[in-house]
């Protein structure tokens, strides 16, 4: 009877194991094996089928909605497609949502979007907040002044008034240099560019204050580009924290467009 029993309980071991080992190699309904050691974050992008992309639609030759076609283009457009191709398997897959240095934060916290691409200078403080890449291009603060006024330089600015974006770094960098020259300046905030270029033109400010290559942008035949050059600027790509899945592939997407010399080619492509 103990022979009995102990084969009895070997013959129920061996059921069991036997049990177990089939039920870890089948497959859960709606998934795929493709799926393994892909995060959860990443994962339902996938599922999705389309990478959602906050991006800036009033810089050209960044990120600029071309008002004749409807069409939005530009070196951090053609970023997103890269974006989408490495993580949806279709460069075309992307939604893009506009963008201004105010919204992108909030439209990241509530999901409306998966990442940032949208000229977002990487700073300690709002590595607090997002995760950012590595970043894709330098940039530097610069100041568009209608020619008229005759500056030459930020020290020529002296109690004039300085137009920025809101949630910008721009205003921070001007006053950190005015302070150095001992200058009094004041500032206003718009939401977006187009506003603070009206502003210029109709002079309400006296100066445009924002990265440099976003200025570009804006120059005619009444405004210059003044040389001074402030506070490197570093823009990443941002996402939100938490999906540190997503931010790997984003990070090491950057990397390996930086590595073979593509994101060079999309400099030289954009003219920046």
């Amino acid at each position: 009877m103990k022979k009995f029993g102990v084969l009895m309980m070997s013959a129920l071991l061996v059921g069991s194991l036997l049990a177990g080992c089939g039920s870890n190699t089948a497959t859960p309904s709606g998934s795929s094996s493709a799926d393994s050691g892909v995060s959860s974050d990443v994962k339902a992008i996938k599922d999705s089928g389309v990478l959602k992309v906050g991006v800036k639609v009033d810089v050209p030759k960044f990120g600029y909605k071309d008002p004749k076609t409807s069409k939005i283009e530009g070196f951090e457009i053609d970023l997103a497609h890269e974006m989408a191709k490495k993580i949806v398997g279709d460069p075309e897959k992307v939604e893009f949502t506009a963008v201004t240095a105010k919204t992108r934060g909030p439209l990241l916290d509530n999901g409306n979007v998966n990442m940032d691409i949208s000229t977002f200078t990487i700073t300690e403080e709002r590595k607090n907040s997002y995760n950012f890449s590595d970043p894709y291009y330098t940039d530097g603060v610069g100041l568009l002044v209608k020619k008229a006024s005759g500056a030459q330089g930020l020290k020529d600015l002296d109690g004039k008034k300085i137009g920025v974006a809101q949630s910008s770094t721009s205003k921070k960098a001007v006053q950190e240099e005015a302070d150095k020259l001992g200058i009094k300046i004041t500032f206003q905030e718009f939401a977006t560019y187009p506003e603070i270029k009206a502003a210029l033109d109709s002079g309400r400010v006296d100066a445009f204050s924002v990265d440099r290559s976003i200025l570009f942008g804006y120059l005619d035949d009444s405004t210059a580009l003044l040389p001074d050059k402030f506070s490197p600027q570093e823009y990443g790509i941002a996402t939100k924290k938490g999906n540190d899945g997503l931010a790997k592939i984003v990070n090491d997407t950057v990397g390996e467009l930086k590595k073979s010399g593509d994101i060079d080619k999309l400099i030289k492509k954009w003219g920046l």
